[in-house]
């Protein structure tokens, strides 16, 4: 269970047998901006958290990459912060920072003593009110982030297939087929006018989320809220891309060489239902019996059993979401990495072999208890952390607009019954509308070459 993002850089009183008890106050500034507050006085530490309804799905074409690259921006200077000051001013105050993008959003946090809670606040509203937006730092981030997809994706095994191939298989609506991290071509051809109408558009207080959890009071903490944020100008709301899918009628597959992969790996994913519906929260729980801790069906029947698969990562809306920040149109996808005496067509055989068996037989309740608790230990591990506890809080806002899903979500998928997980099976996970690929080593080429079996 895991996603892949593009990064720069509870206490157990809230929890009981019954359920979650997340103290949550949620109100709107006049300029648009949502805020949710949560407070929790057992550490001295909060949580400044901001995400941006601007992701790689937000972009138009020959301008991709430009969420990417504007989370790199976002760190060159402001109004009242010199260029790399941003990172240093949080250390020297004992905190952490970091940004990342999505393909729905863009977010940044600041970790700090709960003491210097003004200091996350100044900061973060500095760069929403105006950022730095010069040649000198436009054509310093475009190296930038030229240089990490050359160090985390072209030179790192199976990255580029992930994040370039991969979802030109699983959509054909190129809001949601096109790469996370953009081309190199359409970054060399932004300027700096392009990037000031983005920064306008879309890092804008009515297209924001702030959260703050952690050791505050709640008085105090809008004080500041209003201080650095009320008289931030919003903008017209940006308009939503249409990302619709055309409906899958038969199975997909391609092979993708990859002269960095030292094992080969398969890709195979569905369409997946919308986000909060009953087939959702279904699917979610098919997930945990399958890939879910060591007792799982993948760890037990094919890492341990048939000794066939080395690693596998799986989840809704993987790779690049999880079922928290999943939005539809998306996929569930499982990724395999394999021992080359296996051949992919055993692999998926074996992978679709343990999805028959939940079509046909069902789910024994057994297995299901097992898997809700583990569903529940993971939520509560997640949430004793306050910046995981503020991102949580902020993409129920962000997306449902009721934070307070943080306290009862975990009952929906808790709730799913074997018939429904058996019912979604044979739904969704069929294959007209599967779509797979397969990443094989290629040491000998220098290049890498996608083929349609």
């Amino acid at each position: 269970m895991h996603k892949l993002a593009l990064t720069l850089f509870a206490s157990a009183g809230l929890m009981c047998a019954a359920g979650l008890s997340l103290p949550i106050e949620r109100y709107t500034l006049a300029n648009g901006m949502r805020v949710v507050l949560s407070q929790d006085n057992a550490a001295p530490v909060v949580s400044v958290y901001v995400i941006y309804g601007v992701g790689s799905r937000s972009e138009q074409k020959g301008r991709t990459g430009f969420a990417h690259l504007f989370e790199h921006m976002m760190f060159q200077g402001s109004k009242n912060v010199p260029k790399a000051q941003h990172f240093q001013i949080v250390q020297s105050n004992g905190g952490n920072l970091n940004g990342s993008t999505h393909p729905d959003y863009t977010d940044y946090f600041e970790v700090l003593p709960s003491n210097k809670l003004a200091v996350g606040l100044w900061l973060e509203s500095d760069r929403m009110r105006g950022l730095n937006i010069t040649e000198e730092n436009l054509q310093n981030q475009k190296e930038a982030v030229k240089q990490e997809r050359r160090l985390n994706f072209d030179n790192q095994p199976y990255n580029t297939a992930i994040v370039d191939v991969w979802p030109q298989i699983a959509f054909k609506n190129w809001g949601n087929s096109h790469s996370l991290i953009g081309s190199f071509d359409d970054l060399n051809a932004a300027t700096v006018a392009d990037v000031s109408e983005f920064f306008k558009t879309h890092y804008a207080p009515n297209n924001a989320v702030l959260c703050i959890a952690g050791d505050i009071q709640i008085a105090e903490a809008k004080k500041l809220i209003e201080t650095y944020f009320a008289d931030i100008a919003s903008q017209p709301q940006p308009k939503a891309p249409d990302l619709t899918e055309p409906e899958q009628t038969e199975a997909r597959s391609q092979t993708y060489k990859d002269p960095l992969a030292q094992v080969p790996a398969l890709i195979a994913g569905w369409a997946a239902p919308k986000r909060r519906s009953a087939d959702y929260y279904a699917l979610g729980m098919l997930d945990v019996l399958l890939s879910g801790g060591d007792a799982s069906r993948l760890q037990q029947n094919l890492v341990k059993g048939k000794q066939s698969v080395i690693s596998y990562e799986a989840n809704i809306g993987w790779p690049f979401a999880s079922a928290s920040d999943y939005t539809w149109p998306g996929d569930y996808a499982v990724q395999l990495l394999f021992k080359p005496n296996f051949t992919s067509d055993q692999i998926l055989g074996q992978l679709t072999g343990e999805i028959s068996r939940i079509q046909k037989e069902g789910v024994p309740a057994k297995e299901l208890d097992r898997a809700r608790t583990f569903f529940r230990a993971a939520r509560y591990n997640q949430l004793m952390s306050v910046q995981s506890r503020a991102s949580l809080l902020a993409q129920y806002e962000l997306f449902d607009h009721d934070p307070n899903l943080i306290n009862t979500e975990l009952d929906s998928f808790l709730a799913v019954t074997p018939e429904q997980i058996q019912t979604v099976a044979n739904k969704y996970l069929t294959e007209a509308r599967r779509s797979t690929l397969t990443i094989m080593p290629a040491p000998s080429q220098t290049e890498t070459k996608t083929e349609a079996k």
